[in-house]
């Protein structure tokens, strides 16, 4: 599976760049520091629940878009990240706790 795009940068490439919006004017747009903006398109932090509804009334968009975008994305690096050999506690067909 390859890694999914972080939704910052998506915004970035698919919304602000071909409309020739600048990260100022998106923060002012939607009511958020330049620098929250910045970190979001720059793919330093994520989008929030709060995030997306700002982002989805701006952009015509659903806020479950950008939450499933973000949650896709953290996904892929927790499973990344975790590497532990776990035992299911059923074997799918009956199950081992009392």
């Amino acid at each position: 599976m390859h890694k999914p795009e972080h939704p910052g940068r998506y915004l970035k490439a698919a919304y602000l760049k071909p409309l020739g919006i600048s990260v100022t004017a998106a923060a002012d747009r939607i009511k958020v520091s330049r620098q929250a903006m910045s970190e979001l398109v720059n793919g330093r932090s994520g989008v929030s629940p709060e995030m997306a509804i700002r982002l989805s009334r701006a952009f015509g968009t659903s806020p479950e878009f950008w939450l499933n975008m973000q949650k896709s994305r953290d996904l892929w690096e927790a499973r990344r990240k975790i590497k532990l050999k776990i035992v299911p506690f059923w074997d799918g067909e009956r199950s081992a706790l009392p």
